[in-house]
């Protein structure tokens, strides 16, 4: 069973995942394989019986997360109060499919991309995830994988300003700028901490209106925390926004670069979309321009 390579994406068949599996653990062979709705951008993931889950990177720059994963999670899980992702077993390269791949354990939950977040008590949301931040700031680093997640936001700044002149009919750049030269000006001075790396809304599952677990640490990395910090625009909101800042308890320039990152964030999704009034473009441009408010309030404070 050969793939097929859909742009620069691999297409992953569960035909291909079901020879992986009998070729590699033929122990679970015998039992059902289906794909996951949301599966996310950098790996095709699959559910494996009841209690288990595959995940296989989709391209080769994604490819180097998987030992990455297997040798920080566990460590990780152990200094962790809310689950993540644990690896079982990797799998290794076959004649039909060329990266190493992973067995995770299986988390009940939905994807809060999948939920209708009016529904949500995001209070209480903002409070678990500053919990799983806070902890997770707490663990060794040493060692620990560096990424440019983990460093400043500068790494983008070529694509953050050429963006901004692209979208310039539709947000407020001289603002925008000033948001980013913030965010750019400063650096994390103290220890490195743990950063998820892609800590959105994508990765967190909710069970019963609580946070239940955090998944996909394919970006996970060592040094400035900033770059999780984004979740405060991306998913929380108004009060649910000001809970988890308060929780979080990191110093203003911190919170500049993570308004910086968050608006690279926000600005490279809505610049490829043909249509600026769908509900994804929408969507964006809310978050921006709430970035862009709450940098004026603080700027003139």
């Amino acid at each position: 069973m050969s793939i097929a390579q859909s742009s620069d994406k691999l297409d992953i068949p569960v035909t291909l995942v079901q020879e992986l599996i009998a070729e590699q653990f033929p122990q679970w062979a015998y039992l059902p394989i289906r794909t996951v709705e949301f599966s996310g951008w950098d790996n095709k993931t699959f559910r494996l019986g009841q209690d288990m889950s595959i995940r296989l990177p989709s391209a080769q720059e994604y490819a180097a997360q998987v030992k990455k994963e297997q040798t920080w999670l566990p460590i990780l899980a152990s200094n962790l109060s809310i689950p993540i992702s644990q690896p079982i077993a990797m799998g290794k390269p076959s004649k039909n499919y060329p990266f190493n791949w992973s067995v995770y354990r299986w988390i009940e939950g939905q994807s809060a991309n999948s939920l209708i977040i009016d529904g949500l008590d995001l209070n209480i949301i903002a409070v678990q995830l500053a919990q799983f931040l806070h902890e997770l700031h707490q663990i060794d680093s040493q060692g620990g994988p560096v990424t440019d997640r983990g460093g400043s936001p500068i790494f983008y700044d070529d694509e953050a300003r050429s963006t901004m002149i692209q979208l310039q009919n539709l947000i407020d750049v001289n603002t925008a700028t000033s948001v980013w030269e913030a965010a750019i000006s400063s650096r994390w001075n103290k220890a490195p901490m743990w950063a998820h790396g892609d800590l959105s809304s994508g990765n967190i599952l909710i069970q019963d209106n609580r946070l239940c677990a955090v998944i996909d640490f394919g970006s996970i990395t060592i040094g400035d925390p900033a770059c999780d910090l984004v979740i405060a625009w991306t998913f929380l909101k108004n009060e649910s926004r000001q809970i988890f800042k308060k929780q979080i308890n990191l110093d203003k320039d911190t919170w500049a670069r993570a308004r910086g990152w968050a608006l690279w964030k926000a600005l490279i999704t809505l610049a490829p979309l043909k249509d600026k009034n769908n509900s994804d473009a929408t969507a964006q441009l809310q978050i921006i321009d709430e970035i862009l408010n709450e940098h004026v309030i603080e700027n003139h404070h």
